[in-house]
């Protein structure tokens, strides 16, 4: 059972609209999806539906898909460096458009093959990442709403605990700091096989697909 506190961000990732449809029917107010192109889509096929319902960027975030992104995506949650924040921020001035809320996602596991702001080897990740959040959060158009983390793909969930309990300590240090243009309320952490593990952590956003949905055909 998911706490009410816990807002579900439905994985939309390689669904068909007519399942996000009846996710939506059903109640779901969060939809993510990975890539630009393909939630672009998706909102073309529901129609009506896709006004309904808050869409998050989940996936990494290429420069040259931002202008786009600010089209489809309500939330950015997949920020995964400074740069990248000021990229958006930029776009968002230049096209004169509303404050965007983001989350900067955190490579807690500093595992090569996934995105995320992850220090150097002999840096401190508490100290970095105080240093990015004030940064960030000196900027004008985005919102810097909170974290997000993946954490790594192992196969016991348990396992992902203490890199869970890690990210939200490093929340709490940011949440600390009380940054002028930051509104520190979510913590995205945990999918399918790990929410629960991140919920007991700290974790008040999940992004579940295959619970809801079911395994992939």
């Amino acid at each position: 059972m998911i706490p009410p506190y816990v807002g579900i961000i439905v994985a939309a990732k390689t669904r068909t609209p007519d399942e996000v449809a009846a996710v939506i029917e059903a109640g779901a107010k969060h939809i993510g999806e990975n890539y630009v192109q393909e939630a672009a889509q998706m909102q073309r096929s529901l129609g009506a539906h896709a006004q309904h319902v808050t869409w998050h960027m989940i996936g990494h975030l290429q420069k040259n898909k931002i202008n786009k992104a600010l089209r489809t995506f309500d939330v950015i949650q997949s920020v995964d460096s400074v740069e990248r924040a000021a990229a958006i921020d930029a776009r968002v001035e230049a096209a004169a458009k509303r404050i965007v809320p983001i989350l900067v996602e955190i490579n807690i596991g500093s595992e090569e093959s996934k995105a995320g702001l992850s220090p150097s080897e002999h840096e401190p990740f508490e100290e970095y990442m105080e240093r990015c959040a004030e940064r960030i959060s000196r900027l004008e158009h985005v919102r810097f709403q909170g974290l997000m983390t993946m954490g790594p793909r192992v196969g016991d969930p348990e396992k992902s605990r203490p890199y869970f309990r890690r990210v939200k300590r490093i929340f709490d240090r940011i949440l600390g700091l009380r940054l002028a243009r930051a509104d520190m309320r979510y913590l995205s952490m945990g999918m399918t096989n790990s929410y629960r593990i991140a919920i007991q952590e700290g974790a008040n956003m999940v992004r579940i697909g295959t619970a809801i949905f079911g395994a992939r055909g």
